[in-house]
């Protein structure tokens, strides 16, 4: 395989830029900042040589990873969508595609070793998902419902996840595993609003995301339900907590998003990438300041 893909030029650092789709790693970076967050461990205490790890593997290792991987399997879906792209364009060669994600997990199982056996494991199990999620035979993304579902705990309730424990030690906090379960549901309509470039590649090379299934207009109507729905509960679980600031700062980010959702259903194909880059800011927002309403539950000043 590698001297097959030696026979063709080697694909400039540019070309395997993008291929790594840098602007991708953000929402896992976050997420694991927001476990970090939620745990109330002082970043003295965890360590420089852990954080800076477990920045490196929520982003460029393991997301980017997942974004090679993506675009090795969906070649044929890209010629159609996105012929620009480094693989379908040929800037990336041969099979250096693929070689380049085997490489990017070996490193990121390497890195994983640093965050101790829990990290390593959590690692592990973010690299499976994302191989699972584009790579026959299981290849999730052929079904919107299954596929979104693992891009959601990979971008948000994973890393929350991983930062709460590598901060700890330890199982963190179930009011801190209820959050990144809730934003993980979340996450699975903003996977759906980002299916909605790929429509006419994706229907005539039959991966079945939701727009495909059930058409834009009732996807988009969908996604902006289950956006909100978790975050309403949220809001119902930091009051109970007594997190009463913060509880109204996450309501405010919803109503504000409710608005920005009315504009987006006027025309869901052509108005999802603008909810994508305004909404999905608010949705992430209110992320961190439901770590802090943890933080401050759990006793921990900042």
């Amino acid at each position: 395989m590698a001297s097959s893909a030696l026979t063709h030029p080697r694909p400039d650092a540019a070309a395997v830029l993008q291929l790594l789709k840098p602007i991708t790693w953000f929402p896992p970076m976050w997420a694991f900042g927001c476990g970090l967050v939620s745990s109330g461990v002082a970043a003295a205490d965890i360590g420089w040589l852990v954080l800076i790890c477990g920045v490196l593997l929520s982003g460029p290792l393991v997301c980017g990873t997942s974004q090679v991987v993506n675009d090795w399997f969906d070649q044929d879906v890209d010629r159609i969508n996105e012929p620009q792209r480094p693989i379908p364009s040929g800037r990336v060669p041969g099979r250096w595609g693929l070689i380049i994600a085997w490489m990017m997990t070996a490193l990121s199982l390497v890195v994983g070793t640093v965050l101790g056996p829990w990290g390593f494991l959590a690692t592990a199990i973010g690299l499976l998902l994302a191989w699972a999620y584009s790579a026959p035979p299981i290849r999730l993304k052929q079904n919107g419902w299954w596929g979104n579902a693992a891009c959601g705990a990979c971008y948000e309730g994973l890393p929350w996840f991983t930062g709460a424990l590598v901060a700890t030690g330890a199982l963190p906090d179930w009011r801190i595993l209820s959050l990144a379960a809730l934003y993980s549901v979340g996450a699975h309509g903003i996977m759906t609003l980002n299916d909605f470039k790929s429509i006419e590649g994706d229907r005539q090379m039959g991966v079945r995301t939701i727009p495909v299934q059930i058409g834009p207009e009732r996807a988009a109507l969908l996604a902006c339900v289950v956006m909100a729905v978790p975050q309403v509960i949220v809001v119902d679980l930091l009051l109970q907590w007594g997190a009463l600031l913060m509880a109204g700062v996450v309501a405010a980010l919803i109503l504000v998003q409710l608005a920005c959702m009315k504009r987006m259903l006027s025309d869901p194909r052509g108005l999802a990438p603008w909810y994508n880059a305004t909404g999905v800011t608010l949705f992430v927002l209110g992320m961190l300041a439901s770590a802090f309403a943890v933080r401050s539950i759990l006793g921990v000043t900042p």
